[in-house]
């Protein structure tokens, strides 16, 4: 896709999930950089970066696709003609999507480690990473259940249950307010991440916190899936994360409530590190409290720049 296709299937959620979302963000640069013509490095400078706008504008809370993007972007202000751009920028958006698809396959067998056969899990929504360590689990011959929350408004419990049962993975779907009764069965929680903070707070689909505080009060392991380019340098330096609220049409019908009703949709919530008992990165099994030492040794000292 195009970079305004590819703009509007994350506005309209074609396009979910925070890793799904980052390559597609460097694979619309990529592709632009592939197929477009211009006369002198400057007129491509001032279209990539009007690009890099409108994709980060996309999903202003997901970092990850900031990341991915600015992954992609790496060295091009050094780029003295087209060519070089194009190759640089072609072989970036290469790079990253190969190395996040390969971190999924690598979290999926550290984070079913964690899973103990007979084990009941608990997820949350759509997250490729913390789908693939319950799939490797029961690759591996474990004997798991699981439950999937519905994840309204979107429903994307429903990709979520379509995803485990087609491996042959005992799967329930369970409404999202039947999370604290349900989790007395539970012996995991096993979520993503869609932005992962410096320290070692979690952003991810709204009702995340909540299941973070059911398993809490349960005794129950909560953990976190997530790649180490959803952590946000950003919020080292004081930044919070924007939570995107969207259309109240996803909730209620014209026509269906008075309009002097007020919609509140929030996309996401934060879940504080002190719920957290892990997260599994591409890198081990990190603590909320390591964020910063990851965030330093996979970005290093251009973040203080």
């Amino acid at each position: 896709m195009n970079v305004d296709d590819t703009v509007e299937a994350i506005k309209s959620m074609e396009i979910r999930g925070a890793g799904r979302i980052a390559r597609a963000g460097a694979e619309a640069i990529g592709g632009m950089a592939a197929s477009g013509k211009w006369d002198g490095i400057g007129a491509m400078r001032k279209d990539v970066l009007s690009a890099k706008e409108k994709i980060i504008g996309s999903r202003p809370t997901a970092v990850s696709l900031l990341n991915g993007v600015q992954f992609t972007l790496k060295g091009f202000d050094e780029c003295k003609d087209v060519g070089e751009a194009k190759a640089l920028l072609i072989g970036n958006s290469e790079a990253f999507v190969r190395a996040s698809n390969e971190a999924v396959s690598i979290i999926g067998k550290i984070g079913s480690r964690r899973i103990k056969d007979g084990a009941v899990i608990m997820t949350h929504c759509n997250s490729s990473a913390a789908l693939e360590c319950i799939k490797e689990a029961h690759r591996s011959g474990k004997r798991i259940k699981v439950y999937a929350t519905e994840s309204r408004p979107w429903r994307q419990g429903i990709i979520t249950v379509n995803e485990l049962a087609k491996e042959g993975i005992d799967v329930t779907l369970i409404i999202d307010s039947a999370v604290r009764s349900v989790m007395k069965r539970v012996d995991i929680v096993m979520v993503g991440a869609d932005t992962i903070t410096s320290n070692g707070a979690v952003i991810n689909k709204i009702g995340t916190s909540q299941l973070a505080l059911a398993a809490n009060e349960s005794h129950v392991p909560f953990v976190v899936c997530g790649e180490t380019y959803k952590i946000s340098p950003q919020t080292l330096f004081g930044d919070t994360v924007t939570i995107e609220e969207r259309d109240t049409g996803e909730i209620v019908r014209d026509g269906e409530i008075p309009g002097t009703v007020k919609v509140f949709n929030p996309v996401f919530d934060s879940t504080p590190a002190r719920y957290i008992d892990g997260i599994v990165t591409e890198v081990g099994i990190v603590s909320p409290g390591s964020v910063y030492e990851i965030m330093i040794r996979q970005f290093g000292e251009q973040i203080f720049n």
